[in-house]
């Protein structure tokens, strides 16, 4: 399997899989808790939220990196800001995750969310009568049956961030070694003589991830399913 890829080739993937690994943990917890805020809950301004969070789906990947480097980048206030403290996503493989994970959000919180509106209220409203309260709640009774869409959510996020060129070779350029990912490097492969043959392999290896990331998808979706069913 070795002699199948070169260096090069693999240490795009490995980098392809830090950031996605990196992308998708570090869009959970964020994702859950806005995925039970447009399920559960009613406030002002939640069509804004339920707008920005699906916003990286329709905008050009190109304007999502270029927003991340206005926002982000060493000379802007808030990147500079981070600057100080240790922190740079500009043009390095961290900025890279963060950029996957952006334009992974909506997929997550969309598989989340859905999984939550499929659990009745009444199962949440009974155990708080009982005295649980909210995050107990939560922890007790809703995690457990979201579980699924969960696990859908992040899997699709992973394929996600694995397979993002656009926002990613914006805001972090395509840097051999630090930020060239699966998708950067096809595109460099393709710009240079004789590069077909391992733009081909990498492109044979994100369709795989691609489609195995939607069958595992798909299982889970069905498992939400059936307990709607069975609800």
């Amino acid at each position: 399997m070795s002699g199948w890829l070169g260096a090069a080739e693999w240490a795009a993937v490995f980098l392809s899989l830090k950031v996605a690994v990196w992308a998708t943990l570090g869009a959970l917890i964020p994702g859950v808790f806005v995925a039970y805020a447009l399920a559960r809950w009613q406030f002002f301004g939640k069509s804004l939220l339920n707008v920005l969070v699906h916003m990286p789906l329709v905008l050009p990947p190109v304007a999502t990196g270029y927003l991340l480097l206005l926002s982000f980048g060493t000379q802007a206030p808030l990147g500079a800001a981070l600057k100080e403290l240790g922190i740079v996503f500009a043009f390095r493989w961290t900025g890279a995750a963060l950029a996957a994970a952006v334009m992974a959000f909506p997929l997550l919180v969309r598989a989340i969310r859905l999984s939550i509106e499929a659990v009745d209220p009444a199962l949440e409203q009974a155990a708080a009568t009982l005295g649980a309260n909210r995050i107990w709640v939560f922890a007790t009774v809703t995690l457990p049956l979201i579980l699924p869409g969960i696990l859908a959510g992040m899997v699709l996020a992973f394929a996600k961030a694995m397979g993002e060129f656009g926002a990613t070779i914006t805001f972090v350029s395509n840097i051999p070694g630090q930020t060239r990912t699966v998708p950067s490097a096809i595109y460099a492969f393709l710009q240079v003589p004789g590069g077909e043959a391992a733009a081909i392999r990498l492109l044979i290896l994100s369709v795989g991830v691609a489609m195995g990331a939607l069958i595992l998808s798909e299982i889970f979706a069905r498992k939400i399913a059936r307990r709607v069913g069975q609800g």
